[in-house]
């Protein structure tokens, strides 16, 4: 007998590296269920703010309702204050926005990526209850389990407990770290069946937001 749940993973992987300036995020844009392909073209990656980009997999329909809760709330922010979030604003925001329903979670996973007050690269990882952290790079989705072990022997970011805190931004260039995202993503969609079709990568700088589209496996 079939069981009815509320959630349903549609796959996909989503990773963001900040760096000294700018800040990557990407994700594929392969929605699935299953062994069954929804569509090729479907975009994980939602800008909240100026220098503020969200990117998340896992259920739909929970992805849609926090996207929309969020800009619901950056708004009224805007109106209140005359100027828009900041980035790690917007983090704490999403944290309580997720720990809220924490009784009922968003089946989201979550990476936020964009630039702090000083201009520099911010990375907030997440679980679907809220729980938050402040890293150099982040993976989240199906395929995350193939990318972290990579960026972490490339990356190595440092150990928040040692003190006196160090400074977690990578230490690569933004074309460097570009080229790093479209190489795990290739090795991820060579093992994820739910990762594929094509990669969207949204580089975040002083000078704007830019995006840059590339092919992945079809299969």
């Amino acid at each position: 007998m079939a069981k009815f749940s509320p959630y349903e993973n549609n796959g996909g992987t989503c990773v963001a590296v900040a760096g000294d300036g700018y800040c990557v995020v990407a994700a594929d844009t392969r929605l699935s269920v299953g062994y069954s392909i929804l569509t090729r073209d479907h975009s994980k990656i939602c800008q909240l703010a100026d220098k503020c980009i969200l990117a998340s997999s896992g259920f739909q329909g929970d992805i849609k309702a926090l996207q929309k809760n969020l800009a619901a709330k950056e708004l009224v922010y805007e109106h209140n204050h005359n100027k828009k979030m900041s980035c790690p604003a917007m983090a704490q925001l999403l944290s309580n926005t997720l720990y809220y329903k924490r009784f009922f979670p968003y089946y989201t996973f979550n990476v936020l990526g964009g630039l702090d007050s000083q201009g520099k690269g911010c990375v907030f990882t997440y679980d679907a209850v809220g729980s938050y952290e402040r890293t150099g790079y982040s993976a989240q989705g199906t395929g995350a389990k193939l990318i972290t072990p990579v960026l972490d022997n490339k990356l190595k970011s440092p150990n928040p407990l040692i003190l006196p805190a160090r400074d977690a931004v990578t230490p690569l260039s933004e074309s460097e770290a570009v080229d790093l995202v479209k190489d795990v993503f290739a090795s991820a969609t060579e093992r994820d069946i739910y990762t594929g079709d094509k990669l969207e990568i949204v580089v975040i700088n002083s000078s704007g937001i830019h995006r840059e589209y590339i092919e992945l496996r079809k299969d």
